[in-house]
Order: structure tokens, then C-alpha cells, then sequence
């Protein structure tokens, strides 16, 4: 695993997801997902598996996309699992993650939602 800064509370998973996408680091993205993680995207689908996701991280940003921070709504803890979301900027429906804490305290992605839309009709 990556020797980034770890994530000390949840919501810190957040910024550095921003700060790890912009600066173009998927190994560093990988490191904040537990090793058997799974992820809901590419939209449709799911990544499981920290090497599969650091893979498709590679992949989407090869395209140098730009992540803005965006506000956490609140975390909710029950001992060491806790539930993470931000609604996004744009207002296009929410990002939410389960996260765990770590034996060293810190916290690691295990099922993530990086995007979901509001039903329609």
C-alpha cells in the first residue's frame, strides 16, 4: 500500500481522493480503498478489489479530468464502520461510501457509490 497520508477520520477520505485524482496518483486513490473494496462504477457496473480499481483509476485519469472538493453531509459512526457521502456541486444526485476503521486507526473505502442520480418520473 501506498505510503500517503492516511485518513485519521472518515470525512478526511474525501480531500484526499481530491488531492490524490488531481494530482493524477491512482495508486495513491487505490490506497484509500480496503483490499477487497468494491466500487459502483464505471456507471452500471461494479470494480471490485484495490487492484482492479487502482487499474481503473489509471484509466480515467489518463484523461487528466479536474476534482473539485466538495461539502461532506454529516458522517454517521457505529463503532468501526461509518457512512460517508457529498451531495455533488453540480446538484446531479449524491456520492456515498462505507468506510472502516483500520487496526491503526486509520479509515479505508469498502463499498463506494462515487455517483447515483435521483429517480425519475
Amino acid at each position: 500500500m501506498s505510503e500517503n497520508e492516511k485518513a485519521m477520520e472518515p470525512e478526511d477520505l474525501t480531500r484526499l481522493f481530491v488531492e490524490r485524482a488531481n494530482a493524477g496518483d491512482a495508486a495513491g486513490l487505490a490506497a484509500l480503498y480496503e483490499e477487497d473494496a468494491v466500487m459502483a462504477y464505471p456507471p452500471g457496473s461494479t470494480t471490485v478489489g484495490r487492484e482492479a480499481i487502482r487499474h481503473l483509476w489509471e484509466k480515467v485519469l489518463a484523461d487528466a479530468p479536474h476534482f473539485e472538493p466538495e461539502n461532506p453531509l454529516p458522517t454517521l459512526v457505529r463503532g468501526d464502520i461509518a457512512l460517508t457521502a457529498t451531495p455533488p456541486k453540480d446538484g446531479s444526485g449524491a456520492r456515498a461510501q462505507v468506510v472502516r476503521r483500520q487496526a491503526d486507526g486509520s479509515w479505508l473505502r469498502l463499498i463506494d457509490q462515487p455517483e447515483f442520480r435521483p429517480p425519475t418520473g
